[in-house]
């Protein structure tokens, strides 16, 4: 379902995070929104995040003052903590997306700032997405278990980021981490298994069209599990071929589930990821999708 957004019709919050990597390199997008509030005479505000969880805070005081569309700038965490504010909620998340990733932005097709990002809201549509949520914390995009957190925690210390980071960062963390043993749920299947990574994915790619889960959409009901089982020396290039190929399913060392609710219990507490942000958790760790829970502008065009 997706309906025509005008957005002089409504107040509007602008949410740039300055201490993202690409916002703080990059400062003149908070002047670029300025001028295009001016530009285009629109009822808007521009709002600075000061410390972690603060675009959520920011988000829902919009929401509470009536503005009906809330622009993240930033990258996946910053979308994170906004559109966490407007699950269920009548605004709609616009995304000006300029992190290392971008995996729901890319998904749904919103460019970036320099190809489209603005002109999408003025000339864009609202959809209604499904959203996730893993032991009470939303996730958006995607979540997981296992190296996946593990990388995720070591990027999130770099202060340069991107793909070629991120790849840095992967080989670095590859050669000391050891599997873990999972047990996973949906209500119709059981599947125990050893694991290098347990992804779940809203969307079909982690973000620079590193596609986890080949097929997948934002608005079925469903969310796809990823299990990649083996990533050894033999596996690693082949797998990484694969997810960058979009058809990381048809590896032998991979099983994938969809469902809408996901049980996954492993032998010790550790850190799980959402959208890329660190959270340390228990055994049990519990998985269910909110559908069509979220109004985003897109492009107008399919």
């Amino acid at each position: 379902m997706s309906t025509a957004f005008d957005p002089r019709q409504t107040p509007i919050c602008f949410i740039f995070n300055p201490h993202s990597g690409h916002n703080r390199r990059n400062p003149y997008l908070l002047e670029r929104t300025r001028g295009f509030i001016k530009e285009h005479q629109l009822d808007a505000t521009v709002e600075l995040t000061e410390r972690p969880r603060h675009a959520t805070d920011l988000a829902r005081a919009a929401v509470d003052r009536g503005c009906g569309l809330i622009v993240a700038i930033g990258g996946d965490g910053t979308l994170n903590e906004v559109a966490a504010a407007l699950v269920g909620a009548p605004a709609a998340l616009g995304l000006i997306p300029c992190g290392s990733g971008n995996g729901l932005g890319r998904h749904l097709g919103v460019p970036d700032p320099g190809r489209g990002a603005y002109a999408t809201l003025l000339r864009g549509r609202i959809r209604e997405i499904d959203t996730g949520s893993v032991n009470g914390i939303p996730f958006f995009n995607a979540m997981g278990l296992g190296f996946d957190a593990e990388i995720s925690s070591r990027f999130n210390q770099l202060t340069r980021r991107g793909l070629a980071a991120y790849v840095r960062t992967g080989l670095r963390a590859w050669a000391s981490y050891q599997p873990n043993h999972y047990v996973i749920r949906n209500g119709q299947s059981e599947l125990s298994t050893d694991a290098f990574i347990v992804a779940v994915a809203n969307s079909d790619q982690y973000g620079n069209d590193c596609f986890i889960a080949p097929g997948a959409q934002v608005d079925d009901g469903l969310l796809n599990l990823t299990v990649l089982k083996r990533v050894n020396t033999f596996t690693a290039l082949p797998l990484a071929f694969r997810l960058f190929r979009g058809s990381i399913d048809r590896s032998r060392h991979v099983a994938r589930l969809t469902g809408s609710h996901f049980r996954i219990e492993r032998p010790a507490a550790g850190p799980i990821h959402t959208d890329g942000e660190v959270h340390a958790t228990g055994t049990v760790v519990d998985i269910e999708v909110r559908p069509r829970s979220l109004r985003i502008l897109v492009p107008s065009t399919p």
